[in-house]
């Protein structure tokens, strides 16, 4: 894990999508979509039904891995505002645990505005953090260092005519946005001219793998 400056403090991005942040002992994740699976089978899509209980796996993974006291998700945790109603049971008890033990903020996304349970925590639209804004969807405008989700960013690249696709995060002077962290969540080219505008300019694709973190310029 190799630690970054952003808006005047360290934060280490992890090769899973999840940010930590030491001087807190705090994960940051975005985009989970549990329960994605479940909403489009309602329409008749059916995919397989066990997005949510890998992507809790995961989380319970990491919180384990780093320590973490605290968790703040960034919204779109859940497909839509009423999928911890539909989370199975087991999901839905493993979730409660994590939410139980940790100092757990959700802070709600276009996906799970409104949401009717919340499965433990606290529900925030956003979130003013040692002078770091947390929210779903960056604020162009905002001249605050931010923190958000919400646009999947991927880097896709040709590598010796073989092209690969790995979830980054994006950085700029004053925005940090988050890949998905959920396991059933697409993503968008961090070229894309929408992530462009969010992250400003100067923005840069970061990948963490194992002890380097990886930066690429996005040019716009």
């Amino acid at each position: 894990m190799v630690p970054f400056s952003f808006g005047g403090h360290e934060l280490i991005a992890l090769p899973q999508g999840a940010l930590y942040w030491p001087a807190r002992q705090a994960l940051l994740v975005a985009d989970l979509h549990l329960e994605k699976a479940s909403w489009y089978a309602r329409f008749g899509q059916m995919l397989p039904p066990y997005d949510s209980q890998a992507t809790l796996a995961d989380l319970t993974a990491l919180v384990a891995a780093t320590g973490a006291r605290a968790l703040w998700c960034l919204g779109d945790s859940f497909h839509d505002r009423a999928g911890c109603e539909r989370l199975p049971a087991d999901a839905q008890d493993q979730l409660r645990h994590l939410t139980g033990t940790l100092d757990w903020t959700w802070i709600t996304g276009n996906h799970d505005a409104g949401m009717l349970d919340h499965c433990g925590g606290r529900i925030v639209e956003e979130a003013v953090v040692d002078g770091l804004v947390l929210r779903h969807e960056a604020k162009p405008a905002d001249p605050w260092p931010e923190l958000s989700g919400h646009y999947h960013p991927k880097l896709r690249l040709t590598v010796k005519g073989r092209h690969v696709a790995r979830r980054c995060f994006v950085a700029s002077p004053t925005k940090l946005i988050l890949p998905a962290f959920g396991a059933l969540t697409g993503g968008l080219d961090a070229h894309h001219p929408e992530i462009m505008r969010a992250a400003g300019k100067g923005a840069q694709a970061l990948v963490p793998v194992r002890d380097r973190l990886l930066r690429f310029p996005l040019a716009a």
